[in-house]
């Protein structure tokens, strides 16, 4: 029999967890400090998603590299770039795309910093939607849980499109360019994108191992590609004279493509940054399938951050220094830019090089995204948040152990989502800025819970910022909160304003939001009362329901709860 604690011993442990109780504890117990109800002896990993409500479901087969090879292949920097480079060079030239990328960054890594620090607190698929429903102040869990789940699933549903979108386009265009005959139609773009999408719910659908060796071939690639892409383009350009514009050209001059001042257009362009660096937050719903996830979490988001930020860089430097003809890219007929650009600067064989392994990396980019949105689609379901959660979307195939249903379900949106390709380009343009604005007010408004409203009260996982904690919240919530309307803003003013050159992201993202808000006032604050808890659990509940750690069965009554579960310490 384990020795008693003594009756003062026992009592002094109560006091001191009645005084940690009054400062509202608001996030994952320290292994080994509270009582814990669970039936079997408990990894680190397990103990820490028991304590924060779930039970282990997948198998912990992703580590630090591998989670930051399925957010590297998210981010996808070369075929980010690519694909938005109407918006980063067309908005405000060379200067926007050097200067510009250096303010975004300041912004967006305090962003992936803070996000970091709650990835290691509550490392949950839920993620940031988990997050804000704890950080909210007391009444108010649901609806910041709300608000954030669906603007993040928003975002995250119109990665893989936008991405295989992207993707299909460039294929396109290097087709045209070995057929100078042969022009690409809409429908043609669809189907090509829909075959993509297919494919990617197929990769998607596969048991946890196999998705992690794919992303880590993923990472190489990417990685790899970009290296070469990078130094090709500038000791193989040739089709200009000088070979290189001027720092003067490069870093003075603002090519303002829209009716707005420099300086707005400059913000304007932040868009191609934003959608480019917003896929750092994957290790965050991977973590229930990570081993060390408290630590190794983080540590992939802050990698994917700042990997992600210098390569990217670099990579805006060559085409900013390379570039020959800015409106010429912007309008050519291949209807894709990079490929454009490609053509503008390298041999015809050179170009086609480079957009061949661009596509390359765009395909795993676009699974890489299809992986995380699956995720973050599973956990919502998983709480209730979507018609027949319980029944389908949040079931795990017993077969593969993933959450096959929730991938078939974003790769059916995702189609029905590229139906706006018909309704012209700026329609389906707003992908691009849905996802850029969707993610960041998923990614803030946690982080701004966390900073204005729990403040010290916060309880830090073992990677933390410390006294920069504060510093970096202030940060980040003044950046989203710049951006939000940026991002909003048409490239034209007054009478030019119209329908045909409207900026549709208000509509394509605001209109599910404020459906999302009438759902909630007319019946979801009914039913939703945020994360949807499926182990007993002692996290948030008062200092007198906590049994001290080491206290032995017997000592808590019968030795069971309600539903014959045994009470254990955690393990640490």
């Amino acid at each position: 029999m384990a020795h008693l604690e003594t009756k003062e011993s026992r009592e002094q442990h109560n006091l001191d967890l009645e005084k940690l109780a009054s400062k509202q504890v608001t996030s994952v117990f320290n292994p080994g400090e509270y009582g814990l109800v669970e039936d079997h002896d408990m990894s680190d990993d397990e103990a820490r998603l028991v304590a924060l409500g779930y039970k282990q479901e997948f198998r912990r087969e992703f580590s630090v590299w591998t989670s930051f090879g399925v957010s590297f292949s998210v981010l996808g920097l070369l075929p980010s770039i690519a694909t938005t480079l109407w918006y980063g060079l067309g908005y405000s030239g060379t200067a926007g795309m050097t200067w510009g990328w250096i303010v975004a960054m300041c912004g967006i890594q305090c962003v992936a910093q803070s996000m970091a620090e709650l990835a290691s607190s509550m490392p949950t698929s839920g993620g940031l939607y988990y997050a804000a429903a704890v950080l909210a102040p007391d009444g108010w869990g649901p609806l910041c849980s709300w608000i954030t789940g669906w603007s993040n699933w928003i975002g995250q549903v119109t990665g893989a499109p936008s991405v295989d979108f992207g993707c299909a386009q460039m294929i396109l265009a290097a087709a045209s360019i070995l057929h100078p005959d042969y022009v690409p139609q809409t429908w043609h773009t669809f189907l090509l994108t829909v075959g993509l999408l297919i494919v990617h719910g197929a990769i998607s659908s596969m048991p946890t191992k196999y998705i992690a060796h794919f992303n880590s071939v993923s990472t190489w690639l990417n990685m790899s590609i970009l290296v070469i892409v990078v130094i090709l383009i500038p000791a193989a350009t040739t089709n200009r004279n000088p070979r290189f514009n001027s720092n003067a050209d490069v870093w003075g001059t603002i090519t303002n493509g829209t009716e707005w001042p420099n300086g707005i257009a400059v913000l304007m362009s932040f868009i191609s940054v934003i959608w480019t660096m917003s896929g750092y937050d994957a290790p965050f719903h991977l973590s229930e399938e990570c081993s060390n996830a408290a630590i190794a979490s983080p540590r992939a988001i802050v990698l994917t951050a700042e990997v992600g930020g210098v390569l990217g860089f670099i990579l805006n430097l060559v085409i900013s220094y390379t570039v020959v003809d800015i409106d010429a890219v912007l309008t050519s007929d291949l209807g894709q830019p990079f490929v454009a650009y490609c053509l503008q600067v390298l041999a015809v064989e050179g170009a086609l090089a480079v957009t061949a392994l661009t596509i390359v990396c765009s395909f795993m980019m676009g699974q890489g995204c299809m992986v995380a949105a699956s995720r973050v689609t599973y956990a919502y379901a998983r709480d209730g948040v979507f018609p027949l959660s319980d029944r389908i979307w949040s079931k795990v195939n017993k077969t593969t152990q993933t959450p096959v249903n929730a991938v078939w379900m974003n790769t059916v949106i995702g189609i029905l989502l590229m139906l706006l390709i018909f309704a012209g380009p700026l329609a389906i343009g707003a992908i691009f800025s849905i996802g850029a604005i969707g993610a960041y007010v998923a990614f803030t408004l946690p982080v701004t819970l966390r900073t204005f409203v729990v403040g010290n009260r916060f309880r830090p996982g073992p990677w933390h910022l410390g006294r920069f904690s504060y510093a970096s919240g202030v940060i980040a919530t003044s950046f989203t909160l710049l951006m939000m309307p940026i991002l909003c803003f048409p490239t034209v003013t007054g009478p030019d304003l119209n329908a045909q050159s409207m900026n549709y992201t208000c509509l394509v993202w605001g209109g599910p939001m404020f459906l999302a808000m009438i759902w909630w006032v007319v019946d979801a604050h009914k039913w939703f009362k945020g994360p949807r808890v499926n182990v007993e659990h002692k996290m948030l509940q008062k200092a007198s329901d906590l049994v001290p750690t080491g206290t032995r069965v017997s000592e808590v009554g019968d030795g069971s709860d309600s539903n014959g579960h045994t009470v254990v310490p955690v393990k640490a």
